[in-house]
């Protein structure tokens, strides 16, 4: 495994998709599909070249384990488009802005899913009493 792939997310071929896929014009759903695309492309590359997490170790405790494997949010493909120059920056942090108005309209998660409802404290201590 080359050096550095441990944590690498942007591999050429999943930059090359986005290159190929990008349009000024993509609504949010189409964003998050893309997401969705390039997630999948990401976690089909590690697997394939068998490209496990990074090991670490807890300055607390000293117990050793693997990092949570990496993911793509719909905000850092967003940025990715200045740093990879498919868009300017100026374009990209407009598009951010307004990708965080409709995560919180929708009440998204960073990768466009539907956040999960946690119960209210409330109805945790209803539930105990039960």
């Amino acid at each position: 495994m080359p050096a550095g792939d441990a944590q690498r997310v942007w591999f050429p071929e999943i930059i090359e998709r986005l290159r190929a896929e990008w349009g000024d014009g993509l609504s949010f759903p189409s964003l998050i599909r893309l997401r969705d695309t390039l997630e999948a492309m990401l976690r089909e590359i590690r697997s394939d070249r068998c490209i496990r997490p990074p090991i670490f170790k807890c300055p607390v405790c000293g117990s050793a384990g693997p990092a949570a494997e990496p993911r793509i949010s719909v905000r850092a493909m967003i940025l990715s488009l200045a740093r990879i120059g498919i868009s300017s920056g100026e374009q990209a942090k407009t598009l951010e802005r307004a990708w965080a108005a409709y995560r919180k309209q929708y009440q998204l998660d960073p990768y466009g899913k539907a956040e999960a409802m946690e119960p209210s404290r409330s109805d945790r201590v209803h539930s105990d009493v039960r």
